[in-house]
């Protein structure tokens, strides 16, 4: 394990470089994001271990980051004063383009993936805005009328765009729709529902035929949200009530198809593996980092057909591994795309970033 020490900086976010498998970026928070300053580290990995190659000071803390899809060498971050703000590694202290339209804290920011000259952002004030990053003003807002903490673009479709809020509702929205049909929404689905059991299917080897039935959990706040890279209907969230979910969109009244419980606080990130469809990583305020299984894999090896859509595998989800080095909440999780399948770096307000390998803690 590689660590680096983010000194008198609290970690809120993590991401590897989309180009480069030796580069990640931190952003970060004084005084665990309450007050004060913020501060970018672009971080190299050499075999001296983890050296700064840059950082970049803001006024107000940062919560989230993300890495432009059109450009080497740029990254976005959402800032507490309501601000974001682009910056190229290539240039030195300022911003390159900053925009401040959103009247509360930005939590999340996010570059799609498809359609590589937008992206969007989500905000305390209830509301999502798509940007492009040549224009001084936001393309388009979406209210929400709730504290949105995670937003995201499909990495399937440049239109689809998806969010989890406060009033604990997975919204999908896709901007393909006229603007007066609900603002874009076509999903709003309530992440404490419960699982409805799917008609009897063929029964499978050490699999259930059907998905077992849990009773409803009272509301809580979403806090994060993930598309699956290889399943493109498939969403799992997660929050305050520290279990993790799966969606599929094609049936949004079923419930979820997996619901995962094992964290003992608030779950604070998810991210599906770019490697292997059935396998995800979560960063939990208990200070640890665990990968899971959603058992879908299982049901893929069986030869079921459509098993993701009626939930197949949901009794096989499972917890693989934990990684329990950090002393703090950890925030910011995130996979390398690049290279031997298995490599993550984790962010915390232990002033801590880890690059490991997720196999040396499979079944701690």
């Amino acid at each position: 394990m590689l660590e680096y020490r983010t000194q008198g900086f609290n970690g809120y976010a993590v991401k590897y470089s989309p180009f480069f498998d030796s580069r990640i970026a931190v952003a970060s928070s004084q005084h665990y994001g309450l007050v004060g300053n913020g501060r970018l580290y672009i971080l190299g990995l050499t075999p001296e271990g983890v050296v700064e190659e840059k950082s970049f000071d803001t006024q107000d803390s940062l919560y989230d980051l993300s890495w432009s899809e059109s450009h080497e060498n740029q990254v976005l971050v959402a800032a507490g004063d309501g601000s974001i703000k682009l910056f190229d590694v290539g240039l030195d202290q300022f911003p390159i383009s900053s925009w401040k339209e959103h009247n509360r804290e930005v939590f999340a920011v996010h570059w799609n993936l498809v359609a590589k000259d937008t992206f969007c952002s989500s905000s305390w004030d209830g509301t999502i805005k798509v940007w492009n990053p040549t224009r001084s003003q936001s393309l388009l807002t979406i209210p929400t009328h709730s504290c949105t903490y995670s937003v995201a673009f499909s990495p399937h479709s440049p239109s689809i765009l998806t969010s989890v809020s406060s009033d604990s509702h997975l919204r999908i929205f896709d901007l393909r729709t006229p603007s007066s049909a609900s603002n874009h929404l076509i999903h709003s689905i309530p992440i404490h529902a419960p699982q409805q059991t799917p008609p009897a299917t063929a029964s499978l080897p050490d699999l259930p035929p059907n998905r077992p039935h849990t009773s409803a959990f009272p509301p809580n706040e979403a806090l994060t949200h993930d598309w699956n890279k290889y399943r493109s209907t498939v969403i799992a969230t997660a929050g305050v009530d520290r279990l993790i979910r799966t969606f599929d969109i094609r049936n949004p009244d079923l419930g979820p198809l997996v619901v995962l419980p094992g964290h003992d606080y608030a779950i604070r990130r998810l991210a599906w593996s770019p490697h292997l469809s059935d396998t995800l990583l979560s960063a939990s305020y208990d200070m640890t980092c665990r990968v899971w299984t959603d058992g879908s894999a299982r049901a893929d090896a069986a030869g079921v057909d459509g098993a993701v859509g009626m939930g197949m595998g949901a009794g096989n989800g499972r917890e693989l591994g934990r990684m329990g080095r950090h002393t703090e909440f950890v925030c910011g999780v995130d996979w390398c795309m690049f290279g031997a399948e298995g490599w993550a770096a984790s962010t915390g307000w232990d002033e801590r970033v880890c690059i490991w390998d997720v196999r040396e803690f499979m079944g701690v």
